[in-house]
């Protein structure tokens, strides 16, 4: 298939960042073959679409989504960390089956496809062959990984597994599910917390990461407590242990990145180690992540959404907003993280990020055809005197009407294509009160029910 879209505003999100105020964009099957102002035979397209008055831009890249915390939305607000923890979503997660990952990360695909994202990164869940198969059929990209712990206290005893276990499984599901679904589905190492990882599971997870030439995908200084914790038990905060073991390295996302010190910041841009910030679930509890420091410093800074439990929106463009907002306000600096950033750590940051910076994250020949409409003819978006900053901070994911990954549609005209939506939120009813109810999770009752 060979689709013409004409008279858009295109954001390329290229090295230039330039934008057509009315350009063409031309793909063919999963490739880009022109984008900008150029001439073209129609009669040899399949599809011309005239897009006067939308806009086109890269799909967004989510760098911290847990698929298997989707059905636990609502689980644990309003309590305190141990809490969220130790009683809500350890209790969760341990107690989900393949089928539940399965339908958890299809309910979580169709929210990432509604809000404009083509790709996302998965931390650590409980089956990589459920979320796998969801990936697969929903449409987007996705970067798999385990939840991988070989130490803590407090864990349920389903995940009580040593270091060559722990490795051992995912090296099994790399050789399954790895460069899977037309490549869309890759398998990455994961780690969820120095809290709950020995030194040896990470040097040999550094090791196995090199080796297979995947990422790693870590929680990281994301809370005082964990910085606390290293600095009584090791002498050093979290980043600067990972420094001392040559863990450090530009295949490793670290999400949240909170609790550094401007030395780790450095540390960061020496080894080019790659950041997901995720502003709602700082909010909740984390605090704020030297995000204006770490983009002065060149470092890649992406953003997510973190799990349901965290954040109970999985909106990356409710996440755009938010970094357009916090960061000025502790600052007290109106002018640091400016929109045009935030548009490139939603879109090409996030690819490079995922190290798939050559293959999508801007709009450019012989990148795959990763894109999305959007349609900015609503009260909340209109009128558009900075298109560019609109999109960050007056746009809401119902102006994005349309998303496309790997050249095929996922959603048309807000209507999903890969997903019936209807009955999938049927199914993650039933699934989410099941879980729960194995889990043992009683909720409380906020107001006297009658």
């Amino acid at each position: 298939m060979k689709t013409l879209f004409k008279h858009a505003m295109i954001l390329t999100m290229n090295e230039e960042g330039l934008v057509y105020r009315d350009g063409s964009l031309l793909f063919e099957d999963d490739r880009i073959l022109q984008v900008g102002n150029f001439e073209t035979d129609e009669s040899a397209c399949d599809e011309v679409l005239d897009l006067s008055g939308k806009l086109v831009m890269p799909g967004l890249v989510n760098t911290h989504v847990h698929t298997s915390q989707q059905l636990g939305r609502g689980l644990a607000d309003d309590v305190d960390l141990l809490t969220w923890l130790h009683d809500r979503i350890w209790p969760y997660e341990s107690n989900m089956t393949e089928e539940d990952s399965y339908i958890s990360t299809l309910f979580c695909a169709a929210e990432q496809i509604r809000a404009g994202v083509t790709a996302i990164a998965e931390p650590g869940g409980q089956y990589v062959s459920g979320m796998a198969r969801a990936i697969t059929e929903a449409g987007i990209r996705a970067k798999l990984a385990n939840s991988v712990m070989d130490c803590g206290d407090g864990l349920p005893k389903a995940w009580q597994r040593s270091t060559d276990e722990e490795l051992a499984r995912q090296v099994e599901d790399l050789k399954n599910f790895h460069k899977t679904a037309d490549g869309r589905v890759e398998v990455w190492f994961g780690i969820r917390t120095i809290l709950n990882a020995t030194d040896e599971l990470l040097l040999r997870t550094k090791e196995l990461a090199d080796q297979y030439q995947v990422g790693i995908h870590m929680h990281v200084a994301e809370g005082k407590a964990e910085v606390d914790y290293v600095k009584e038990k090791l002498g050093v905060q979290t980043v600067t242990h990972l420094h001392d073991l040559n863990f450090l390295d530009k295949n490793l996302l670290a999400v949240h990145t909170v609790w550094l010190t401007n030395e780790e910041v450095e540390m960061f841009r020496e080894h080019q180690v790659k950041v997901s910030h995720n502003p709602a679930s700082a909010m909740r509890v984390l605090g704020f992540a030297k995000v204006p420091r770490m983009l002065k410093e060149g470092i890649c800074v992406s953003i997510g959404t973190d799990g349901a439990p965290t954040n109970n929106r999985m909106d990356m463009v409710d996440e755009m907003w938010l970094t357009s907002l916090i960061h000025k306000g502790w600052r007290l600096d109106s002018t640091v993280v400016k929109a045009e950033e935030i548009l490139r750590m939603a879109t090409i940051n996030g690819a490079r990020a995922l190290q798939d910076g050559d293959l999508y994250g801007s709009l450019e020949p012989g990148k795959k055809a990763d894109l999305i409409i959007i349609n900015p003819d609503s009260v909340g978006m209109q009128p558009m005197h900075d298109p560019v900053a609109n999109l960050v901070t007056s746009m809401h994911s119902t102006n994005v009407e349309s998303t496309i990954c790997n050249g095929k549609w996922l959603m048309r005209e807000r209507k999903l294509l890969t997903l019936d939506e209807e009955a999938l939120i049927q199914e993650a009813k039933i699934h989410a009160a099941s879980i729960r109810s194995r889990a043992g999770i009683v909720m409380p009752e906020r107001f006297p029910f009658a």
